[in-house]
């Protein structure tokens, strides 16, 4: 579909626009009409969490809904992690749909207990009989110089957790329809929206719809060679596919959309097409998601590829504060452009 189609660069935003008579959005103005729609549809939903009824509201994701929702639907908590992860999973035991927005990952693991244990296992330890329609909004990535304890993509910890979802969408299309599925889910899904994407601008339709939980998405299509990319670095493949097609190097971009679960069908029958995989994560390698997807070839494609997986991430070392440093630490496009010639030299 036309909205589906990532879009790299304002001038082709605004060109494809004008031809096609379609609507656009940011990331943030998506994430905002998603809530707002789930908020008029349905009376079990309420927005809780830091910052939802600030100036900013979450980067402008949330910005006015307690104004028009009042502050009974969509009210600001204390900073106290695990304390407000409860309130959250209790008022989803008791019937209610909490969209919670845990500020940032980093911290995360301080309510833990109340995620793994406690979320992720009451429909299964009570039989089926109680659900906890709970997601929990959080931000991953760089910041501007915000350094080790505020730049974190811990998403692949709460992969390993079974009874919760994962999605990572990348494109303002998903982040609204994938927010649409987490809240109508009935069980716990963990959202992560790289702070970077807020400004970036796709097709979003006006009316209400739903992104499915574990199909992916071709972003770009090619022969050569697949690139897996999470979040933010779905843009960077594609510029690195751009790079490539210089060298006569056709790439295909694959972005899976929800890590958990996630479209194995697409990644192996990119992998057949191509015979050669990178990926590219944002956070750390070892024991991330990038591992699982390498994991996921060796395993069940084994014998499609013609070269080692190559897989583009994070140094395994704290995020930097220093600009210069930050420049040196994060990966991009010509990075992810090296692992795909690589990949094709082996």
């Amino acid at each position: 579909m036309p909205w589906t189609k990532v879009l790299i660069d304002k001038a082709e935003f605004e060109n494809t626009l004008g031809k096609q008579g379609l609507r656009g959005l940011s990331y943030r103005a998506a994430l905002l009409e998603a809530h707002t729609q789930l908020l008029e549809s349905d009376p079990a939903v309420i927005v809780i969490g830091e910052g939802v009824d600030d100036p900013g509201g979450v980067f402008g994701s949330t910005l006015d809904l307690h104004k028009k929702f009042g502050r009974e639907r969509v009210y600001d908590m204390p900073i106290a992690e695990n304390g407000l992860t409860g309130v959250a999973v209790g008022a989803a035991a008791c019937g209610l749909k909490p969209v919670f927005v845990h500020m940032r990952t980093d911290f995360l693991p301080m309510c833990m207990d109340q995620l793994a244990n406690h979320a992720a296992k009451w429909h299964y330890m009570t039989g089926g009989k109680v659900n906890i329609p709970l997601v929990v909004r959080s931000l991953i990535g760089r910041g501007w110089g915000s350094a080790a304890q505020h730049s974190q993509a811990l998403y692949s910890l709460f992969t390993h957790i079974p009874g919760l979802k994962v999605v990572a969408p990348a494109t303002p299309y998903d982040a609204k329809g994938l927010l649409v599925s987490a809240v109508r889910d009935g069980n716990p899904v963990m959202f992560f929206e790289h702070r970077w994407l807020y400004d970036f601008t796709g097709y979003v339709p006006r009316e209400s719809y739903a992104v499915p939980f574990g199909q992916g998405a071709v972003r770009r299509a090619g022969k050569d060679v697949t690139i897996v990319a999470v979040s933010l670095m779905v843009y960077e493949a594609v510029k690195a596919a751009r790079l490539l097609e210089k060298d006569g190097i056709d790439a295909e971009v694959i972005d899976p959309r929800t890590l958990k679960p996630l479209d194995e069908k697409l990644i192996l029958e990119s992998l057949a097409k191509t015979g050669r995989l990178v990926v590219a994560d944002n956070a750390a390698s070892f024991n991330g998601f990038s591992a699982e997807v390498a994991a996921l070839a060796a395993e069940k494609g084994f014998g499609l590829l013609k070269a080692p997986v190559r897989r583009v991430c994070l140094p395994d070392v704290p995020v930097p504060a220093s600009p210069e440093l930050e420049k040196a630490y994060y990966p991009g496009a010509e990075d992810i452009a090296q692992a795909v010639r690589l990949a094709l030299k082996a």
